[in-house]
């Protein structure tokens, strides 16, 4: 798809959203676009459902940890009881729920999370060094830049996207604003201000909240095992933020 976008934009006359290979913006921005699509988007979205302390006016609904934390308690037992009850696939079911488990285990421990939040303060920092380099490049306040140049990429699509993920999870206080991170706060702003992020960004939270979200929960309230309840319900509330997070680049991709 984004490769469909270039050949469209360059026809069209417009500027690339990812520079011609060999051109003296190409590496920065997709060293840029590598560092922040790597982000663990998903530990992020579980850590702060289940430890919603850590967060500052987040849009993730207050009922959500309270109803994960009820379920997790017996995921052990009712591994084994599946297991035991359906044994030709007992390996193979064993083996896909540890994993599983696992994962919400490792996002529900408080070090694994610090950990993964501090090493995202090192993105930061690089992301506001850049900005930085930018400003100094652009000195006149009539010739605003972006992340990788004075032009509108990938990359920025990347970063904005992540910004506002971010900011729906309640930890955009830890990043940026109230003097911390002046260019990340101030980029942000301005991105959110383009009319392709108003008409994609907007509806985003939204559709979150009032549906994914409370049919995840009236799903896993439906009597289903523990284990069943527990991994549907953080399974729909990641991969909803993660499919939402996805479904922003492409439409910002689109409309940029």
């Amino acid at each position: 798809m984004t490769s469909l976008l270039h050949k469209e934009r360059k026809s069209e006359g417009t500027p690339r959203l990812v520079p011609e290979e060999g051109s003296r913006y190409y590496l920065r921005v997709q060293h840029y676009r590598e560092l922040l699509d790597s982000l663990p988007m998903d530990a992020y979205t579980h850590g702060c459902i289940l430890h919603p302390e850590i967060t500052v006016d987040s849009h993730i609904p207050a009922y959500a940890a309270t109803s994960i934390r009820a379920q997790i308690g017996s995921t052990q037992s009712e591994l084994e009881r599946l297991a035991e009850q359906n044994p030709d696939l007992k390996d193979a079911y064993k083996a896909k729920q540890r994993r599983l488990k696992s994962k919400l285990f490792d996002h529900d421990n408080m070090k694994y999370l610090k950990k993964l939040l501090d090493e995202l303060e090192g993105v930061m920092d690089q992301v506001e060094t850049e900005l930085q380099r930018r400003v100094e490049e652009t000195p006149d306040e009539g010739s605003p830049s972006w992340l990788c140049g004075d032009f509108f990429s990938m990359a920025d699509v990347s970063l904005a996207v992540t910004l506002h993920r971010l900011e729906f999870l309640g930890l955009s206080r830890r990043y940026w604003g109230n003097g911390l991170r002046a260019n990340v706060e101030t980029y942000y702003g301005r991105a959110v201000e383009r009319p392709a992020f108003r008409r994609v960004l907007g509806h985003v939270n939204n559709i979150l909240i009032s549906a994914v979200l409370p049919v995840a929960f009236r799903v896993a309230r439906k009597n289903a095992p523990a284990l069943v309840g527990t991994t549907l319900l953080v399974g729909f509330l990641g991969g909803a933020a993660y499919l939402a997070f996805l479904f922003v680049k492409k439409r910002l991709a689109s409309l940029s």
